[in-house]
């Protein structure tokens, strides 16, 4: 019989203190150990919630370190919960390591499902969000950034990222250079908390909106961005002249042709062929 304890991995307000689940507080109440990114934070959340509960600073620079450690306690019985400051942890926060060794060892991981800011901005954003690509946080050096933005310009998914307030109006600027000013975003600004703000536009106004006022400056932001929406007519385009050349050129060198002039996977033709041929 396996005696060991349960690792939760247990999301935590982005804001509003009251979006803290009652199983969440359960869980935390009757946990032998909370590990989170800073004591401080946590320990204002679990008292505001009446939670007595210890508590282990874990983070990107000891989670290493601790590892072995937190594993032991788990193997030896212990209810260990994991959060990060705010929100679902491991989305752009620490914890992958612990998990995925929890994982490998046989231990039992459980998720206590909750607040998440990516998800609520996309819930209200009014672009589309049936299908999306969360990116978290671009590269804070302006070449990386631009660069990381490039390798994005043809997705079709609607885009998610988080964002810092001394990084959003550079950040929102590079994304008019790269996507374009008319893609459409929502800015999303401080979610849930007293000064939320929710900016709905083209990437243009949104850049001169943030720029026009200061506290659009301030806070932590979440940026969904639409998809390109030339992606598919592109696509369509490919097919086209892959089936006019297919009759006269073997089809690896209409793959080539193809995919060089429209800049599309070379993979994906060749699939599309095949299920052609078996229709």
């Amino acid at each position: 019989m396996n005696n060991s304890g349960i690792l939760y991995v247990v999301a935590t307000p982005i804001g509003n203190l009251s979006d803290l689940g009652e199983r969440a507080r359960v869980i935390m109440s009757e946990a032998d150990l909370v590990l989170c990114e800073d004591t401080r934070q946590t320990t204002r959340l679990l008292q505001a919630s009446g939670i007595t509960a210890k508590t282990r600073s874990f983070h990107e620079h000891n989670e290493n370190k601790l590892l072995g450690w937190v594993l032991q306690r788990l193997s030896d019985g212990q209810n260990i919960v994991l959060v990060s400051d705010a929100g679902t942890p491991l989305i752009s926060d620490p914890g992958f390591p612990l998990v995925r060794e929890a994982r490998n060892r046989g231990l039992r991981v459980s998720p206590v499902p909750g607040p998440n800011a990516a998800i609520a901005a996309l819930s209200v954003s009014g672009i589309p969000c049936h299908r999306f690509c969360f990116e978290g946080f671009l590269p804070s050096q302006a070449k990386r950034r631009q660069n990381a933005l490039r390798a994005l310009r043809k997705e079709s998914r609607t885009l998610v990222f988080y964002e810092s307030s001394h990084r959003v109006e550079e950040c929102l600027k590079d994304m008019v250079d790269v996507l374009g000013p008319d893609r459409s975003v929502m800015v999303g600004r401080e979610i849930t908390k007293i000064h939320e703000t929710f900016f709905l536009g083209s990437l243009d106004q949104a850049l001169h909106f943030t720029r026009s006022d200061e506290n659009q400056r301030k806070g932590e932001f979440v940026l969904v961005v639409g998809g390109n929406p030339n992606v598919d007519l592109e696509w369509q385009r490919a097919c086209e002249l892959f089936d006019r050349l297919c009759p006269l050129l073997p089809s690896s060198e209409v793959s080539r042709i193809v995919s060089e002039t429209f800049s599309v996977n070379r993979k994906r033709l060749y699939r599309r062929m095949i299920e052609q041929k078996k229709g």
